[in-house]
């Protein structure tokens, strides 16, 4: 008899949060691609949820050269009118603007630490990924004292829609923290 699959709560039965739970989140992304890409989408998802970003995500992929921090650090203004009329995206001039900025800033980064996921890691005790153990969603936190650092940190260096809250689910986006509750499927 095949074992029931557990899953966190917050992904309920949608197709999409469920593949999205399943697949990649709280898995340790280690290329600098894939870490600009959440980067951009996770800043968009300021102020909604991040559903609503993620069945847009082929469309930021779009918007957003594939991902590509050295194409979308050269976006003119005429590339930001461009967006604004994109009904694929949040059509938010900050947001877009911003990340813009954003990809310039992580070149930047890359160049100092060597990638940016040699930059995040400096965070971390040992540069090694958090492995949490809560029993219920409800002990999660939305900010812990490292995305405090981070946040502040990159806001220091003016990454913009990047606060504690945001940087905390980039964490577990991206793995750098794993927050599958204890009797999920999908804890390792």
């Amino acid at each position: 008899m095949p074992k029931e699959i557990i899953r966190c709560q917050w992904c309920k039965s949608d197709e999409q949060y469920v593949a999205y739970h399943d697949k990649e989140w709280g898995r340790q992304v280690k290329d600098d691609k894939t870490l600009f890409e959440f980067l951009v989408l996770e800043s968009a998802q300021a102020g909604l949820s991040w559903i609503t970003i993620l069945r847009r995500r082929s469309a930021y992929q779009e918007a957003f050269a594939n991902f590509d921090v050295n194409k979308v650090a050269a976006y003119t203004t005429a590339h930001v009118e461009a967006l604004l009329k994109d009904s694929g995206i949040i059509k938010h001039r900050n947001k877009i603007e911003s990340t813009i900025t954003n990809a310039q800033l992580f070149k930047k980064v890359q160049a100092e630490y060597g990638s940016f996921y040699n930059y995040l890691y400096t965070f971390l005790p040992e540069q090694q990924p958090l492995i949490n153990h809560w029993p219920s969603l409800q002990q999660v936190p939305a900010t812990t004292v490292i995305s405090d650092k981070i946040a502040k940190d990159m806001k220091k260096r003016g990454f913009k829609f990047f606060g504690s809250t945001i940087c905390y689910a980039y964490m577990q986006a991206v793995g750098m923290v794993n927050d599958h509750i204890e009797s999920c499927s999908f804890k390792y």
